[in-house]
């Protein structure tokens, strides 16, 4: 079943969107959607990826029990896999009875380090849903966020690109912010006011916005 499934998806007569909706028919399917991502074929590989993607947000209780997969996959030599793990591992938050995401923590974030942006603002961009599945996270969360200022340019994250993440990390802190304590506000709202005055229009109105909602 698992090869012949696979084999279906890899010669197209299965779609992305039909093996999702297999899989959410019947839940014993996911051992073999997961295995699919470690195929050699990349339309198996992200088809795969993308319909587990899906699924954690609407049933983020039945991939729970593969959530020590997907950490591995933070690890993969495939960019869009760790996009899509980082997205799941964020999903599984909501159910996440054994901290398994508080364990690895150190290393989510580490992703902020990476040399491509896009990777820098999936980090950004799930941050705001894990807040909010674990609010006690959010100091922590706040302080790593902070950090965007701090990192390093490449050929791949130039200094625009760190003014359009910074941007993230304000409508990150929206999500949060009343259910941050007084320093971790504090911090905040430096961060936003530091970008007043940007060359980037967008992020100079959205710290406006920001500042205006939340400094009545």
């Amino acid at each position: 079943m698992k090869s012949e499934l696979l084999h279906k998806l890899a010669e197209k007569t299965v779609t992305k969107e039909q093996l999702r909706q297999m899989t959410e028919q019947n839940f014993q399917l996911i051992p073999q959607v997961l295995s699919g991502v470690s195929s050699s074929k990349a339309n198996v590989r992200y088809g795969c990826a993308r319909v587990l993607m899906d699924l954690s947000a609407k049933y983020p209780q039945k991939l729970y029990p593969h959530m020590d997969s997907f950490v591995g996959l933070l690890d993969s030599d495939y960019r869009i896999l760790v996009w899509n793990a980082m997205a799941v591992i964020a999903n599984l938050c909501a159910v996440d009875a054994d901290k398994k995401f508080d364990a690895i923590f150190d290393k989510y974030y580490s992703l902020l380090d990476n040399p491509y942006m896009v990777t820098v603002a999936n980090v950004v961009g799930n941050s705001g849903k894990i807040a909010l599945a674990k609010p006690y996270l959010i100091p922590r969360i706040t302080d790593q966020l902070l950090r965007v200022e701090e990192i390093s340019t490449t050929p791949h994250l130039t200094e625009e690109c760190k003014r359009v993440i910074a941007e993230q990390v304000i409508e990150c802190f929206n999500v949060f912010f009343d259910k941050m304590g007084a320093e971790a506000k504090a911090k905040a709202l430096l961060f936003v006011k530091r970008q007043l005055g940007s060359s980037r229009r967008n992020l100079n109105a959205k710290a406006e916005l920001f500042l205006k909602k939340w400094t009545k």
